[in-house]
């Protein structure tokens, strides 16, 4: 490590613990979505799928957006403020390249097909092979979201690692 100051230490432990923070709360509200939300648009393919609509049902469309964009720049900040603490920065690195792959195959498989069905709330003849379609979809997310709590859950000893360079 080079020389890093007690100024230094301190911004990333700020910028880890934040990022550490708002992950826990992006988990948590996944975790409320996965378990009590998800259910109810799943359990009866097309009839429940008018709570996806927007405007009409619970759209979380721009929650989304706006907590996994101010999460990723947390994240990015985290990851910059760590730089020279090669241990934190490397796990770092890794843990935001799965973090990043979860988020890619979000936006390419999880994301379209809730436009899918929101598409099909509005026009039922849209329906195609739905409850196939919305039971895979309903695992795969216990899937997505398993990986987001395992991130979540390992960025706890690099915060405890990083907190133990100052003493």
């Amino acid at each position: 490590m080079e020389n890093i100051t007690t100024s230094y230490l301190t911004r990333a432990e700020i910028w880890l613990c934040i990022t550490t923070l708002i992950y826990f709360l992006m988990n948590g509200a996944q975790i409320f979505e996965t378990l009590v939300f998800v259910p109810k648009w799943v359990n009866s393919p097309p009839d429940n799928f008018g709570l996806l609509s927007d405007g009409r049902g619970a759209s979380l469309k721009v929650f989304w957006i706006v907590f996994h964009s101010l999460h990723e720049i947390t994240f990015i900040l985290a990851i910059i403020f760590c730089w020279k603490i090669a241990p934190v920065k490397n796990w770092l690195l890794i843990l935001f390249a799965v973090h990043f792959v979860v988020r890619v195959w979000t936006l390419s498989y999880f994301a379209p097909n809730i436009i899918d069905f929101q598409k099909v709330a509005e026009t039922p003849s849209l329906a195609k092979d739905l409850v196939n379609r919305t039971s895979l979809w309903q695992t795969l997310n216990y899937v997505r979201v398993s990986i987001f709590i395992a991130v979540s859950i390992a960025l706890i000893p690099l915060c405890v690692r990083l907190f133990s360079l100052k003493h």
